[in-house]
């Protein structure tokens, strides 16, 4: 791969360091600790600094429990900085472009390929074959999934995962419907839970059926908290069954996509904040009792929602669907990768005592995926958010963030990762099984777009035009012909040909 120097440049963006300082560690003094080689002449990291978004545990959680914990099992300082989740890309951004690099950070699929390609990222090919990862990954297929042009710049100790759509069932047995397999009947129960009383309070029509954050997604697959809706479109650049890099949004499945969005939306089937929501807000309202359809995380989530309805007084049952029969599948992202800076001083040693480590299968994997003993779990004989435990019987303590819940897990989902605990303890409920295992049977992998110039150059002002479109047609009224004819109009066309024209380069 041809890698180009990377130049960020703002001045106004060095004034936004404060943004993120307060979240990092305190520094410490390692100045005078001895240098160490291990037996394969990689010198062990005095401090390791990462940039990491809420996917580990804030501070809210106990963060400084898990960096005790982490250094304890390493002997190395770790340093976090962890901004706010929803702002975790503008701080990124912002952090690369005042020079000062983190030797880790945090990235989704369409940073990482753009990253990658700038010079931003370190390649850590040699070390992962060298290292003991490669031969306790159990599907080596995910790996090779984050290979760009054969190189890896990332490593990801899970998979993806995606988001599958919840039914409350409580709801369908007041509608007198049955789970829906195909659109018609979908949009049956959506004009139930909408116009009916789905939710037995006596008053019909004061529901809606279904919410979500966004009307089309912030990154890759795009379409994973509609996908009912979008069913064979796709909104972005994937390659098509003849080997051809297209980008969806230019075809005709997506005018059918956006005209049935534009048609639930205007019925009230679709809660009228969707466009501005972001998942809290949703998961607040489907908390609340507001919506019955909500597509979201497979897995650990389940069981979130399930538990947190109930703390809300609400009936808990959730239904997973399969896809519908239009949808055919779910999609499972492109999972998040930890990925070395091409600014780290020391690279091989931070791949081998931070990445490496990751996934033993020993302390630091439990730790990764668990957490901190008698601070996020425990095995003592105590009732914990009205369950009782035994002696000896894992469990999650209650969250100290979201009272009346308990915790599930940290950074890695143990039905995820692509390497095995060497003893995993029975914590997962069936409602989390039932979920997982219903996902992964229904789903297929999303693309990783390689990033060209032409990438660089137009995809920022090209996804911003497609989410004007999307919003102007689905809440404002604007016709999906309009929408297209401005899309061509105000460049969008353009943009997509001339990056579609590099990709198939």
């Amino acid at each position: 791969m041809k890698l180009k120097k990377l130049f960020l440049v703002s001045i106004v963006l060095l004034a936004s360091l404060s943004l993120f300082a307060s979240g990092s560690s305190e520094e410490k003094d390692t100045s005078t600790t001895k240098e160490v080689v291990d037996a394969d002449g990689i010198v062990k990291p005095k401090e390791i600094t990462i940039m990491v978004d809420s996917t580990v545990f804030t501070k809210a959680n106990d963060r400084d429990s898990f960096e005790k914990r982490w250094e304890e099992l390493t002997g190395i300082d770790l340093n976090i900085i962890q901004p706010d989740h929803d702002a975790y890309y503008d701080v990124v951004g912002q952090t690369l472009a005042s020079g000062d690099w983190p030797d880790v950070i945090l990235l989704n699929s369409v940073y990482y390929a753009g990253y990658a390609s700038e010079g931003v990222l370190w390649d850590m090919t040699e070390s992962y074959d060298k290292s003991t990862l490669k031969t306790r990954v159990t599907n080596q297929s995910i790996i090779d999934g984050l290979k760009l042009e054969g190189s890896l710049f990332g490593f990801s100790p899970t998979r993806g995962n995606g988001c599958i759509t919840y039914v409350k069932k409580a709801w369908l047995d007041n509608v007198g419907l049955d789970a829906p397999t195909n659109y018609k009947e979908y949009l049956a129960m959506l004009d139930a839970f909408t116009n009916e009383d789905p939710d037995g309070n006596g008053i019909k029509g004061d529901t809606y059926a279904l919410s979500s954050a966004g009307l089309i997604g912030k990154e890759a697959p795009y379409i994973n908290y509609l996908p009912n809706f979008y069913q064979d479109a796709y909104p972005s650049f994937y390659k098509n069954d003849n080997g051809v890099w297209v980008d969806g949004f230019t075809e005709p499945a997506m005018k059918e996509a956006l005209t049935r969005l534009k048609e639930a939306y205007e019925a009230g089937y679709i809660d009228k904040e969707s466009l501005t929501n972001g998942t809290k807000d949703c998961r607040n309202k489907f908390y609340e009792d507001k919506f019955g359809v909500f597509t979201y995380w497979a897995g650990v989530w389940a069981s979130n929602l399930k538990t947190n309805l109930i703390a809300n007084g609400h009936d808990g049952e959730l239904i997973a669907l399969p896809p519908i029969k239009e949808t055919e599948t779910y999609i499972e992202r492109v999972a998040p990768t930890w990925c070395i800076t091409s600014s780290c001083e020391n690279p091989e040693g931070v791949f081998k005592y931070f990445i490496e480590t990751m996934l033993d299968g020993k302390d630091m994997q439990f730790l990764w995926t668990y957490g901190v003993e008698n601070v996020h779990w425990s095995t003592k004989a105590e009732t914990v958010c009205g369950n009782t435990y035994k002696d000896g019987e894992f469990h999650g303590l209650e969250s100290l963030e979201l009272k009346g819940t308990q915790y599930k897990k940290n950074h890695i989902d143990p039905l995820l990762a692509v390497a095995p605990l060497d003893e995993t303890p029975s914590s997962l409920s069936k409602e989390i099984i039932d979920s997982a295992t219903t996902f992964s049977k229904y789903s297929r992998p999303a693309q990783l777009v390689l990033s060209t110039d032409e990438m660089s150059q137009y995809n920022g002002d090209l996804t911003t035009l497609k989410n004007e479109i999307v919003a102007l047609v689905v809440t404002q009224g604007m016709s999906v012909e309009d929408g297209m004819k401005k899309f061509e109009s105000d460049g969008g066309l353009s943009w997509s040909n001339q990056i579609v024209n590099s990709l198939n380069k």
